[in-house]
């Protein structure tokens, strides 16, 4: 099986929420929305784990800290409407 690109993994990741929901779902949008912003922050911004903070500015940290909260605040919001 081939690896999927970062934008097959954010449409996996809202097709596989999307069937989770339901159509009756009033809110199914926004958390299909909500799996793929996750989906796109770990493509994008990995977790910290995964971070080379030895060869890395506290600069550059703070950025990568502060794009990937920004992602998932996006999610989190999706998520409570």
């Amino acid at each position: 099986m081939t690896e999927l690109s970062p934008a097959q993994k954010a449409l996996a990741a809202f097709n596989e929420r999307h069937e989770l929901c339901g159509p009756f779902d009033d809110d199914w949008v926004q958390q299909c929305l909500a799996a793929a912003l996750e989906a796109v922050a770990d493509q994008v911004v990995p977790e910290p784990d995964y971070w080379d903070e030895d060869n890395m500015s506290q600069q550059g940290l703070l950025f990568l800290r502060l794009k990937r909260a920004q992602l998932l605040a996006i999610a989190a919001e999706l998520e409570a409407q």
